[in-house]
């Protein structure tokens, strides 16, 4: 792999990146709805001359292929799409366009760092063996569903001997890459507890199921799971983020409802965390008479585990590039995962954060941005990584 030769390709295709990334800024599109951002993918990539196929399990979804005459491997990066429901704060002269629509996750930067890998590998495909599948993905801020198990399940990942994803994350220094090997990022768990009581006036609770009362109750009981029920080194959170309930000062509701979020890098962990939860929330409510419901989302993100072997070549890889750091853990979740479940592979950081452009808000703040000067370092580490993987022995 000419290395150096890559680095000078990249500045060429530099601005062509940021363009990229800015139009796609400027008019962002939900979760399961980024037909824009798709027609402007597929749009591009024929345009270089790679095979597309479009509606890869989704309609939004966007497959390129790019295959050599020289037997190898055959390796896959990944790009999501989707934008949050978030109103954009910042004064960005290219901010979102679509009222409370953001890429506060960078997403956008994805996209425009794959097809920049896409543009350097055309480019040079002399240095690739096998074959090169680009996945461009919608819907990963979904949770449950979202977008790699349709596109799994349409054959997506069919005889994919590596696959690589990266994200921009505003923790770590612009430039600097940062992964691990094994668990990275957690299963999340949403939970809904509705209890069911009796309502009747304040003044006479003791007429009354109060399921407010027991609500908090079960609240604090949970909330004991992480520190009485799990081992405390073992990453794990719980946090309730929703308590709805009653109508009037008055009066003394019927239903209470809340929601809320458990996340683990254990398998074992995580399902011991959900048997407490339906346990705790089944006696407490036995003991005040009221009725209960627990319901866990179907269809979660699994644990994203990096496989050891390909991130120790990765980092090696990327350190020829920039900085590269050993993460810690992280309890988001990522539905890259089911792709590292079909083959082995990394999933990347790379950091944004600059405090003199003032890019230092977290990933899903209104006011995320990014250092628009990291993304030739994204686009080339995508290649340089289906490079060394597509020959490798």
């Amino acid at each position: 792999m000419d290395l150096e030769k890559l680095r000078r390709d990249v500045i060429e295709i530099e601005d062509e990146i940021i363009k990229i990334r800015r139009q796609i800024h400027e008019n962002p599109e939900l979760s399961y709805k980024e037909y824009n951002t798709a027609k402007l993918v597929a749009d591009t990539l024929r345009n270089l001359g790679i095979e597309v196929k479009t509606g890869v399990g989704l309609p939004t979804a966007v497959v390129g292929t790019l295959k050599t005459p020289r037997p190898g491997k055959t390796v896959a990066l990944r790009a999501d799409m989707d934008a949050l429901p978030v109103e954009e704060m910042t004064d960005l002269p290219y901010k979102s366009k679509e009222k409370g629509v953001m890429h506060a996750c960078g997403h956008d930067t994805h996209v425009a760092m794959l097809l920049g890998a896409a543009m350097l590998l055309v480019k040079n495909v002399d240095m690739l063996s096998g074959e090169v599948r680009f996945l461009f993905q919608p819907a990963e801020e979904d949770g449950g569903l979202g977008g790699a198990k349709p596109m799994i399940d349409a054959g997506a990942m069919d005889g994919v001997d590596y696959v690589f994803g990266l994200h921009i994350f505003a923790k770590y220094p612009a430039g600097v890459f940062a992964t691990r090997k094994g668990p990275l990022m957690a299963t999340p768990d949403s939970f809904k507890i509705t209890v069911h009581g009796k309502g009747g006036h304040g003044s006479a609770p003791h007429e009354t199921i109060d399921p407010i009362h027991v609500s908090l109750l079960i609240a604090n009981a949970i909330y004991g799971i992480s520190s009485r029920q799990i081992d405390p080194v073992q990453p794990f959170v719980i946090s309730i983020t929703s308590i709805h309930s009653g109508t009037k000062d008055n009066i003394i509701p019927d239903n209470a409802v809340m929601e809320g979020t458990i996340r683990s890098l254990s398998e074992e962990v995580r399902k011991r965390a959900l048997s407490y939860m339906e346990k705790i929330v089944k006696s407490i409510c036995d003991i005040y008479g009221a009725e209960c419901k627990v319901e866990f989302m179907k269809d979660v993100y699994p644990i994203t585990i990096n496989d050891p072997e390909v991130t120790e070549e990765a980092m090696k890889v990327l350190s020829n590039i920039s900085k590269v750091e050993e993460t810690e853990p992280v309890l988001g979740a990522e539905d890259f995962s089911r792709f590292l479940q079909k083959a082995k592979g990394t999933y990347i950081f790379l950091g944004t954060r600059n405090e003199q452009m003032g890019c230092v808000y977290p990933n899903h703040s209104s006011r995320f941005c990014v250092d628009e000067s990291v993304l030739k370092l994204g686009a080339l580490a995508h290649a340089a990584l289906a490079i060394t993987f597509t020959n490798m022995k």
